[in-house]
This record gives C-alpha cells, sequence and structure tokens, in this order.
C-alpha cells in the first residue's frame, strides 16, 4: 500500500502541470508559470488576472489559477519537499494537516471556472487542445488536492485515468504538444514502479508500466518542453534519487536553482543532498 501512496502523489505532480501548445511571443500564462517556479503566488495570481482580464473566456487562465492556489497550499503544509516524496508515512499521515479554508474556497472556484469554459469550447469544437490541456489541468488540480491535503490517494487514482486520456489524445492531435509527454511519461515511469501484483488493480490504458520508456518521455519534456521543461527536471531529479544516481539529481537542481533563484526550496533541497553526498549518506554514482 505504501508503494501506491508513494505513485499517487508523485503521478498528481506530474499531472498537474501538463502543458498547450503556445505562442511564440510570452504571454501572461508563460509569466504566471515563470513567477509558480519562483514560488512568487503573488506574482503568478497577477499575471493570470491580467490574462483573464484581456482573454475572459479563456479556460486555461482559470485552470493555472486553480493550480497557484493548490501549490500555495502544498507550500504552506511543506508537502513539496523532498523528504516528503521519499517517506510514505508523511503522505498518508493525516495529522497535522489543516487545510486553509479560504483558500480552498479560491481553488475550487477557479476549478468551476475552468470546467464551465473547458465544457463551452469542447462544446464548439471537441479538438481544441488548449480547452483539453485546460481539463488536464483541472484533474490535476483537483487530483492533487484530493491526494495530498485530503489524504484520499486512492480516491484520486480515477483522475489519474482520466487526466492520461486527455493526455494522449493531445498527442494524437498533435505529436509535437511535448509538454503533454509529462503526464503518459510520469505515469508510465510510476506504475512500473509498483510491485506486479499491485500494478495488476492499478490499470490504465495504453500504460505498460515502462520506467525506461517514462524516463525517456520526461526526458523528451526536459529538452523540447516550454512551460514544463522545468518541472520535468524537477521529476527527473526525484526519479534520479529513486534509481540511486544522487549526482544526477544533484545536476538538474543546480540547474534548476540558477534558473529560478528566488526559489528556496530549489536551494535547500540541494544543500541537502550535496551535504548527504558528501558525508556518503548517499553514493556518489
Amino acid at each position: 500500500m505504501s508503494s501506491v501512496l508513494q505513485v499517487v502523489a508523485l503521478v498528481w505532480l506530474g499531472l498537474t502541470l501538463l502543458c498547450p501548445a503556445f505562442s511564440e511571443e510570452p504571454n501572461e500564462i508563460d509569466q504566471a508559470f515563470s513567477r509558480l517556479y519562483n514560488f512568487d503566488f503573488p506574482g503568478a495570481h497577477a499575471a493570470l488576472n491580467r490574462r483573464i482580464s484581456a482573454h475572459p473566456d479563456d479556460p486555461l487562465a482559470y485552470a493555472v489559477r486553480a493550480s497557484a492556489d493548490m501549490f500555495y497550499e502544498l507550500d504552506r503544509l511543506s508537502i513539496l519537499e523532498g523528504e516528503f516524496f521519499s517517506d510514505d508515512k508523511r503522505i498518508s499521515d493525516k495529522k497535522n494537516v489543516k487545510p486553509d479554508p479560504a483558500n480552498r474556497a479560491l481553488l475550487f472556484k477557479a476549478l468551476g471556472d475552468a470546467q464551465s469554459h473547458v465544457q463551452a469550447h469542447l462544446a464548439a469544437n471537441p479538438n481544441d487542445q488548449n480547452a483539453l490541456f485546460a481539463s488536464c489541468i483541472a484533474d490535476g488540480v483537483l487530483g492533487d488536492y484530493t491526494a495530498l491535503v485530503e489524504k484520499k490517494q486512492i480516491g484520486s487514482l480515477s483522475f489519474v485515468k482520466r487526466s492520461t486520456a486527455i493526455a494522449q489524445r493531445l498527442l494524437k492531435l498533435n505529436p509535437q504538444f511535448y509538454d503533454a509527454y509529462l503526464t503518459t511519461g510520469t505515469t508510465e515511469y510510476l506504475i512500473g514502479s509498483l510491485p506486479f501484483f499491485v500494478r495488476w488493480f492499478v490499470r490504465v490504458d495504453n500504460i505498460n508500466g515502462n520506467k525506461d520508456q517514462g524516463i525517456q518521455a520526461v526526458q523528451l519534456v526536459a529538452a523540447k518542453g516550454h512551460y514544463l521543461k522545468p518541472f520535468a527536471k524537477i521529476l527527473l531529479a526525484i526519479a534520479n534519487l529513486r534509481e540511486k544516481r544522487p549526482r544526477e539529481s544533484e545536476k538538474l537542481l543546480i540547474e534548476l536553482s540558477h534558473d529560478f533563484p528566488e526559489n528556496p526550496l530549489f536551494k535547500k533541497e540541494l544543500a541537502q543532498l550535496s551535504a548527504k553526498i558528501r558525508s556518503g549518506q548517499l553514493p556518489a554514482q
């Protein structure tokens, strides 16, 4: 059961930040993600407010707004720290988790706005990639909140299946939708990390549980992704630690700390990892 909880928690961080096709010119969504990676949540909301003011019918802006609310809560509860994902007890432990009711209300309001605009766009065009992406974001936020804050990990698995199916649909429409490979790759890797008898019960359509294939897909996002290029590096850092390659994780955290100097968590995780390598607590290779 502990393996299932760990997989659910990590899958949802990957699903939450799936990415759509994008324009060459940076827009308010780009600005919001940049602020989000720097853990500047008010700055992310300010960029999204500008986007919504200019494009009030854009479902993606509302979905990313919900994502900012959710990541604020995860940070407030110290759920984003690396030690959280290495300790199954912390993932499942319901003690000391007190959700912020005001933030929860804002999050679910944004989710409702996103879904209503998604449905309107898909009614006009079932293959609207931006609307499909916004739906992925909304499902990811709901799944994260359900699994990590409300501690209903098993119940959130239905969102994993739904978001993965939407990501696969996006890739069929547009194989160069590189950020979408983060969802399929992360799910592939983490399902493959489950014991066989657990994998038998946790099935996702068109996912074989091939860890190498999953890593390759996430590496593609780290190389060619747009919004999710940094997030792919975060997930690769986690995967490298799981596969006992701490030096590779250290390299990725160095890059992330350089690219997002305002994010204190990257610096903290890098310092802790480097100290463990130097002290011999973790093997260098």
